[in-house]
């Protein structure tokens, strides 16, 4: 699913407009049309009372066309105009006068006088500002979104919760509605999928209005949200003739003193994933610990109890490294002469990433579409400081064009990069906050590149799979209970959704 900006939202407004014969207040009709019938499925006509804030734009002509909706069906509204403009457009016009030929004139705010009451057993319908705000509200517009927070009610963004920016950071967080749900038009919009905006966006769902998809196609959007549909079409089914050489041999290097837990897992990981062979390289000391925890997995060793030559004997497809691994002096020196002489694809993770960002001359070598996989503060060791989550991805993308390496942010939404394309995960919820979550998923997408998955597929499908587990057993398991262990446990569900299209 793509993710289009608030200008190409613009332009595929206008091209539906002009490809599909309609007019603008034809596509606002259909649109706001489509949030009513939301709403009204879910109170069938309950006695509670609604009010709507309308803007003096499309946003509030949306909201102008709600409220008709709602009188219509005999619901308990009130509908307001927060007039901070002269500057009404045609659209917004044609609604309010079609709200006052069915006897119902909204009421104008001018200011925090006339605010109505509100309890919290209410609802709001907010439709003061949509997707095109580029300034915070002032004056006592900024008041009445202020006045709606301390509410505490219940509030239906439309397309957006007013004065949250499309495509940057807000600079006042006091001039924002903090959103109970949105419904957002046609596709998802960044601004709901970054940390920074937690406050102001709980849920969402996207209303489809209509927007001509073969337009939206010709955009070529740089942003997408993966779901299902998108995963169905990465998924490689198997030939009856395979064998374990079909699928690979992934070898998984990591490992120190006190730390061989995320090795075990990320090896394991490989395995459970489908790789045909799996094999680890790892400091003697942890030897005994992965034969037995995951017998199928060959296991070659190093010194005692730390990584130092890197000499593995192994002829492998694709190598994972840094679970566990640990910057000892001697580690970082082995670690330097692999990374110079290794042309394998890589998986890199934890303490592979704190070793690139402390000697980043390593970076250069690298092999291209090289995927790492850093949290937020292995992130910042590599590209530096960001002021805001937008400029966090634009350094992100800007690092993964130079070294050509793939980029996998941890988070709510992961999102993996390859140059200026992001794709954003749908999956996932809180119950993978646990250690070792993150070895897991170094080793799932170690093992789809051994299956021959290339690089980005196999960084955007891992993600999907590791996010999966966590939805399917978090009736089972709660948050709580929920361990890096656990994934192991609802791979095969996660893996089956998907192949069998379920």
């Amino acid at each position: 699913m793509f993710i289009l900006s608030s200008k190409q939202i613009q332009k595929a407004d206008k091209a539906t407009i002009k490809n599909a014969g309609i007019t603008s207040v034809d596509l606002m009709e259909n649109a706001a049309t489509s949030c009513f019938q939301w709403l009204h499925n879910r109170l069938q006509g309950e006695s509670i009372q609604i009010h709507v804030f309308c803007g003096i734009g499309n946003n509030g002509g949306d909201g102008l066309v709600i409220a008709r909706h709602l009188h219509l069906h005999n619901y308990r509204v009130n509908c307001y105009i927060v007039n901070f403009s002269d500057k009404k457009t045609e659209e917004f016009l044609i609604n309010y006068q079609r709200l006052k030929e069915i006897g119902q004139t909204p009421i104008d705010l001018k200011s925090e006088n006339n605010f109505p009451e509100i309890t919290s057993k209410d609802i709001v319908v907010d439709a003061i500002f949509g997707n095109g705000l580029t300034r915070s509200p002032e004056g006592f517009t900024k008041e009445l979104i202020q006045y709606l927070n301390n509410k505490k009610v219940f509030t239906v963004a439309i397309d957006f919760p007013s004065g949250l920016f499309g495509d940057k950071s807000v600079s006042d967080k006091k001039t924002v509605l903090k959103a109970s749900h949105i419904l957002t038009f046609q596709t998802p919009k960044t601004a709901f999928l970054l940390p920074e905006n937690n406050d102001f966006v709980n849920t969402w769902e996207v209303i489809d209005i209509g927007l001509d998809q073969n337009y939206i196609r010709s955009l070529k959007p740089k942003a997408h949200f993966i779901t299902k549909t998108e995963i169905i079409g990465l998924y490689k089914s198997r030939n009856k003739w395979g064998h374990k050489g079909t699928y690979g041999h992934s070898l998984i290097i990591g490992g120190s003193y006190g730390k061989m837990g995320a090795v075990t897992l990320a090896s394991k990981a490989a395995l459970k994933i489908g790789s045909g062979l799996v094999s680890a390289y790892i400091p003697k000391c942890g030897y005994d610990i992965l034969q037995i925890s995951v017998p199928e997995v060959m296991v070659e060793v190093d010194t005692d109890s730390v990584l130092t030559y890197f000499n593995f004997k192994t002829n492998p497809t694709v190598i994972g490294i840094g679970p566990g691994m640990g910057t000892a002096e001697k580690t970082a020196q082995g670690f330097e002469n692999f990374i110079k002489e290794n042309k394998l694809p890589l998986v890199i993770d934890a303490d592979g990433l704190n070793l690139l960002s402390k000697n980043q001359l390593l970076l250069n070598f690298l092999p291209k579409n090289t995927v790492l996989t850093p949290h937020p503060k292995e992130l910042e060791r590599l590209i530096g400081a960001w002021e805001n989550d937008y400029e966090k991805l634009k350094k992100t993308e800007a690092f993964s064009k130079k070294y050509s390496v793939i980029m996998v942010i941890k988070g709510a939404y992961t999102v993996v990069i390859q140059d200026d394309n992001m794709y954003f995960n749908s999956t996932g919820n809180p119950a993978l906050a646990t250690g070792g979550s993150g070895d897991v998923l170094t080793g799932i997408i170690t093992g789809l590149i051994a299956q021959g998955y290339e690089p980005l597929n196999a960084a955007i499908f891992g993600v999907y799979l590791h996010g999966k587990t966590a939805d399917i057993a978090l009736p089972k398991t709660g948050y709580e209970t929920f361990t890096a262990s656990t994934i192991f446990n609802y791979l095969a569900p996660a893996i089956l959704k998907v192949s069998n299209n379920i």
